[in-house]
């Protein structure tokens, strides 16, 4: 089981960076996928979700707006479109897998309800 998160760097405030990660070893489709980020010196934190099906997603209040979830089952890779970026952006961002039989709505921001990881890509906002 793999999921391998890609596409973080530094940025500039107001500028766009698309993460991506790719799954392998499991079967894609029977999982959501989330985003989460680790702001330094804090605790991980949910981004973004999106469901099994693709055909619905979940946002944190801080992403609304100006981050978009998106899913390639052909690719078997999600992205994270991130706009507007601000200095509060900067972290360290996972994915993450979460078996359908849970509820995406109910649980996509809770760390424990996810079945595999992947490492961390690195976000970093200049102002």
């Amino acid at each position: 089981v793999q999921l391998q998160a890609s596409g973080g760097g530094l940025v500039q405030v107001g500028g766009s960076l698309r993460l991506s990660c790719a799954a392998s070893g499991f079967t894609y489709r029977n999982y959501a996928i989330g985003w989460f980020r680790q702001l330094p010196g804090k605790e991980r934190e949910g981004v973004s979700c999106i469901s099994a099906s693709g055909g619905s997603t979940y946002y944190a209040e801080s992403a609304r707006g100006r981050f978009t979830m998106s899913k390639d089952n052909a690719e078997r890779t999600v992205y994270l479109e991130m706009n507007s970026l601000k200095p509060e952006d900067t972290a360290v961002y996972y994915c993450a897998a979460m078996f359908r039989t849970r509820s995406a709505a109910r649980f996509w921001g809770v760390e424990s309800a996810y079945d595999y990881w992947g490492q961390g890509t690195k976000v970093t906002v200049s102002s």
